[in-house]
């Protein structure tokens, strides 16, 4: 694509999920590989890739503006959409000004065989697939500019959940094959990489199309030598079975003691509505479960505010629920509502007045949760990943407790991308926990 004499650069812009961020990375990887590289801060790009979300109405509208103020900052680039938002609107995206070329799911890690046409023609064009055709597995496993790796093990979703566009945007549920996520995982190792977060849209589906087994995937990933850490980014609560839990808390060497569950809602009338594959006894149970086995677990759980159908009544159900839940935070989000999906057909609605009360309930108990069960490790040692020094102070470094508490403590640079012990002390701000890095190699001369 470059013959080295005119050597492009290209700019990369990423909204929404883990998964998102794992392919833009290999998108990146993969225009690497054509000989354009990516663009520096002050530089001007000559290729500009922005891929969008649409879990939300904002976040469509997050993608416009986003796509607008690239347009206007670099009017010669080339401009590529591709993402959900991009499947789901195609000719939406198009119709902004500016926009080049616009690619589907399906297309979206093919995105250098489109340049390569677009260097010949400068043709605009729309490439999307109907997501009824979407069907090969696209692998993905980068770390970009982020400490730990994002492995892609599985992509779509058959659930069609009533109040999600998912489905329509990914496809049906595809997996990769165990052998080659091991390969990408030693690839991983060999570069140097400590944690590798597991992605996908319903990552306990793994397998179910081509007859492999999630646990076996588990096992396989967690004998590579070199990666010390994994984590599953979330996982469906009626997927998250008693031999997986069992075998993370006694038998796995690597897998964390962190967790992301989707709740959704604390009603059973709204879960039925929504038609999740679960009710609210076998979400307890899979807490229980956890809390059991490993009790300094991390549990992060998802939970929508204000969805249709969650009447006064049903939203004093959802709330009292989630009160007595004993888990380690809420990522809360206002109902979003989106066409085509069979939740409008639901008469009950929720004011916007109400919804952001509601969102605003949900959030101040998630501080709550968050606070009360950070304060148990006051006093305490964990072993933290140390990611990126403080930006606004010499001396100091982020990172991670195996239990995924965010911690800054006073340590140098050569801590990073190392696991050391840090001792806990108290809170740096409403988020994040204050410590002291423990240097292993000084406390054993």
């Amino acid at each position: 694509m470059t013959d080295g004499s005119n050597i492009l650069r290209a700019s990369y812009h990423t909204l929404g999920c883990k998964l998102n961020f794992s392919e833009t990375s290999a998108i990146g990887m993969q225009l690497a590989s054509r000989g354009i590289i990516k663009a520096l801060r002050d530089e001007i790009p000559d290729i500009v890739v922005v891929n969008t979300c649409s879990v939300t109405e904002v976040a469509d509208k997050k993608g416009r503006s986003l796509i607008r103020r690239l347009r206007v900052r670099w009017p010669e680039a080339t401009l590529v959409v591709t993402g959900c938002y991009a499947q789901l609107k195609p000719q939406e995206v198009a119709s902004i000004e500016g926009v080049d070329i616009v690619l589907g799911s399906d297309e979206k890690l093919r995105i250098a065989d489109f340049l390569e046409q677009w260097e010949k023609d400068r043709r605009s064009r729309v490439e999307v697939h109907d997501y009824l055709d979407i069907h090969e597995f696209r692998g993905a496993c980068e770390r970009g500019d982020r400490t730990r790796y994002w492995l892609k093990v599985q992509d779509g979703c058959d659930y069609f959940c009533t109040y999600c566009t998912i489905p329509f945007a990914r496809g049906r549920s595809r997996s990769g094959r165990i052998a080659e996520l091991v390969s990408e995982a030693e690839k991983a190792a060999a570069a140097g990489g400590k944690e590798i977060v597991l992605t996908g849209v319903n990552v306990g589906c793994f397998g179910k199309d081509t007859g492999e087994d999630f646990l076996e995937l588990l096992m396989r990933l967690d004998a590579v030598e070199g990666i010390e850490r994994y984590r599953i980014s979330s996982i469906e609560p009626n997927l998250l079975t008693e031999k997986i839990v069992s075998w993370i808390a006694a038998e796995s060497r690597a897998f964390m003691p962190s967790f992301h569950i989707p709740l959704q809602s604390g009603s059973d009338e709204v879960l039925r509505l929504m038609n999740r594959r679960y009710r609210t006894d076998l979400f307890s149970d899979r807490i229980d479960m956890i809390r059991d086995l490993m009790p300094d677990a991390f549990i992060g759980v998802d939970i929508i505010a204000g969805a249709r159908g969650e009447t006064e009544k049903e939203w004093e159900r959802s709330y009292g629920y989630a009160e007595a839940l004993p888990v380690s935070r809420y990522h809360v989000f206002p109902y979003s509502e989106r066409p085509g999906t069979k939740a409008l057909g639901i008469d009950y609605q929720v004011s916007q007045q109400e919804k952001h009360r509601r969102v605003a309930m949900l959030t101040k108990l998630s501080d709550e949760k968050l606070r009360s069960f950070s304060r148990r490790f006051f006093g305490t040692e964990r072993p933290v990943l140390w990611e990126h020094p403080d930006s606004e102070e010499e001396g100091f470094m982020f990172g991670h407790t195996d239990n995924y508490l965010r911690v800054r403590a006073r340590a140098s640079n050569t801590f990073y991308n190392t696991i050391t012990p840090a001792l806990i002390d108290g809170f740096a701000d409403t988020e994040t926990l204050s410590g002291t890095a423990v240097d292993l190699r000084s406390s054993q001369d």
